[in-house]
């Protein structure tokens, strides 16, 4: 594959970083992600389930 067809590495943005970083930390569960612009803008972990 010619150099110019691959993909080129884009930088992430602190709001994106800071995501990552969220996900890295919870380890399991469920996230929420709200986006504007292409960028995240907040996240929203589930605290709480219970299946009855």
């Amino acid at each position: 594959m010619p150099a110019e067809e691959k993909a080129k590495a884009i930088p992430l943005t602190e709001r994106e970083m800071k995501l990552i970083e969220l996900i890295r930390r919870l380890g399991f569960g469920e996230i929420s992600i709200y986006v504007a612009d292409g960028q995240p803008v907040r996240a929203e972990e589930i605290k709480k389930s219970v299946k009855l």
